[in-house]
């Protein structure tokens, strides 16, 4: 489950925090955790996620598959708590504000793909799972906005 912490950095007041955080996570955190066919669920989410790095980055998804790395599994856990514990709490916010304004959850998906192919020189370098995940193990210096406008906004 995705952890309150950051917005502690928001509301000062922890009863404004916890209805927040309740209505944040009844309304959208919760489809991370349950398995259904709703188009915001994780699921779908994780689907969205495969095919963005398929389409985005078609050689580094065959690498990491060729050598039994699969991409979701590497990702996994950022989709399923939303980023919470692996981002920096000023990014971890930035993140949950574009899933709040866009009423989505897709943001995760764009945002974990836009990772990959930040990292995708020292993916295609890997030979295991284990070394692909340490490339991925700490992403606390992404910065969400720019990392998002690389899939949104491609370059022609």
């Amino acid at each position: 489950m995705p952890t309150v912490a950051p917005l502690c950095y928001v509301y000062e007041d922890p009863i404004t925090l916890y209805f927040f955080f309740r209505e944040m996570y009844t309304r959208h955190l919760f489809r991370l955790h349950t398995i259904s066919s709703h188009p915001q669920g994780i699921v779908s989410i994780c689907v969205l996620f495969e095919s963005l790095l398929q389409s985005c980055q078609p050689h580094l998804f065959h690498h990491l598959r060729q050598m039994g790395a699969q991409p979701l599994r590497l990702a996994f856990k950022w989709l399923m708590r939303a980023f919470s514990g692996y981002l920096a709490s000023d990014q971890l916010l930035l993140l949950w504000d574009r899933i709040l304004s866009f009423n989505s959850m897709e943001p995760l998906a764009i945002l974990a793909v836009a990772i990959f192919a930040f990292r995708k020189m020292n993916l295609m370098e890997t030979s295991s799972y284990a070394a692909a995940e340490a490339v991925l193990a700490d992403i606390t210096t992404i910065k969400v906005i720019p990392m998002l406008q690389v899939i949104l906004l491609p370059k022609s």
